[in-house]
């Protein structure tokens, strides 16, 4: 019993910590006012030239405490596999690559569902490494899930796949805007 309550406590301190850090660096507004604000956010802040330093204090407060990112595909010999991150861990597993290899992720197609507080997005997006590339190197969708708590917009997931051969993206997620 004493150890229940003891890892209970714990677990309530680490999540009031987590919290306070999140908490304790001021969003912007224009970011975390509306829905666009705050997809337009994610993008910007993950995208930027080779040697150019993103803003991971910036990306930090558009995510709950507790936000997860989950990358999803198949391995060659078929297997399908996700990868589940906090914000956190893909900040320090993705960052140094966007940061070394120039990364520009932009949205190119937009499907919207809301319910009260809650809104999914599926967000269609194009990858270059540079911003004059002609071509993406890489084509896929987000599916965002986001909050309101009645001041502001929060990132909960981030669940993506990217466009294979035998996984083309459907037209009716390219192009549209809602």
């Amino acid at each position: 019993m004493k150890k229940t309550k003891i890892a209970m406590l714990a677990l309530f301190f680490f999540s009031q910590l987590q919290a306070t850090v999140t908490d304790s660096i001021p969003a912007r507004m224009e970011d975390v006012s509306s829905v666009d604000g705050i997809m337009k956010a994610v993008y910007d802040v993950i995208s930027g030239p080779a040697g150019e330093k993103r803003n991971w204090d910036r990306m930090r407060t558009l995510f709950v405490p507790d936000a997860r990112m989950i990358a999803t595909g198949k391995r060659p010999n078929g297997e399908v596999v996700k990868r589940t991150m906090s914000p956190e861990e893909y900040i320090a597993n993705s960052g140094p690559f966007l940061e070394s290899n120039g990364f520009f992720e932009n949205e190119i197609g937009r499907k919207t569902e809301q319910y009260g507080n809650i809104v999914h997005v599926f967000s269609t997006y194009e990858s270059r490494k540079t911003k004059k590339d002609e071509k993406p190197f890489m084509r896929g969708i987000n599916s965002f899930q986001l909050w309101n708590d009645g001041k502001r917009w929060w990132v909960i997931t981030i669940l993506w796949e990217s466009e294979t051969k035998d996984n083309p993206i459907p037209e009716k997620y390219i192009g549209n805007t809602n």
